[in-house]
C-alpha cells in the first residue's frame, strides 16, 4: 500500500481528507503480516484493552460515532454498553484481524463519499458531550487526531509483539 501525507492540491479540503487517509492506511499497514495471536494480545498489564484488534475495533466505531451518530444524527447502534462501555475493544479478540481490516475499510469508503457530498462548514445533527453543535471540519481534525495518537499505540504493540517498526 502507498501511502502519502502530501495532498494533491492544498486547499483545506483536500489537506483534511489526505491527511485522514493517511492516519486510516498507517493503522492498516501497521498490521499487516502480524499473528492472530499476536493481534489478540494484551501485552501492558494496566491497559487489559489494548490490542491490535481492539485498536481496529476503535477506531471503526469512533468513526461510526462521529459520522453516523452525531454528524448525521442516527440512533446508536454501537456495540458499547453501560454495563461496558469499551465493548467495541473487548468484542475485537474473538474476531479475526483482517475481518476488523476489511470493516474499517469499507466505513472508511463511505464516510470518504459522505465528506465529498457535504461543506465543511456543515453542522452536526446532533450536539457533543458539553452542548455544542461541531461541524464536519471539526470531526474531520478531530478523527486524524485520534486515528494518530492510536497509530502510536498500534506501532508499541506491533513493535512489542514481534519487533516490527516503521513509520
Amino acid at each position: 500500500m502507498t501511502r502519502t501525507d502530501f495532498p494533491p492540491a492544498l486547499d483545506e479540503r483536500t489537506s483534511l481528507v489526505t491527511f485522514l487517509d493517511y492516519a486510516r492506511d498507517t493503522a492498516r499497514v501497521k498490521c499487516e503480516g502480524v499473528s492472530a495471536d499476536d493481534a489478540r494480545s494484551s501485552p501492558l498489564p494496566g491497559s487489559p484493552l489494548m490490542t491490535l484488534c481492539g485498536l481496529i475495533s476503535h477506531l471503526r466505531w469512533v468513526e461510526y460515532w462521529w459520522f453516523d451518530v452525531i454528524f448525521l444524527g442516527q440512533e446508536d447502534e454501537g456495540p458499547w454498553t453501560q454495563e461496558d462501555p469499551d465493548r467495541e475493544m473487548t468484542m475485537a479478540v474473538d474476531i479475526p484481524l483482517a475481518d476488523l481490516l476489511a470493516d474499517y475499510a469499507a466505513q472508511n469508503a463511505r464516510h470518504r463519499e459522505l465528506v465529498a457530498a457535504r461543506g465543511l462548514d456543515d453542522i452536526a445533527e446532533r450536539t457533543i458531550r458539553d452542548g455544542r453543535q461541531v461541524n464536519l471540519r471539526w470531526i474531520l481534525l478531530h478523527l486524524i487526531e485520534e486515528t494518530a495518537r492510536h497509530n502510536g499505540h498500534i506501532d508499541i504493540l506491533r513493535e512489542m509483539a514481534d519487533g516490527t517498526t516503521g513509520d
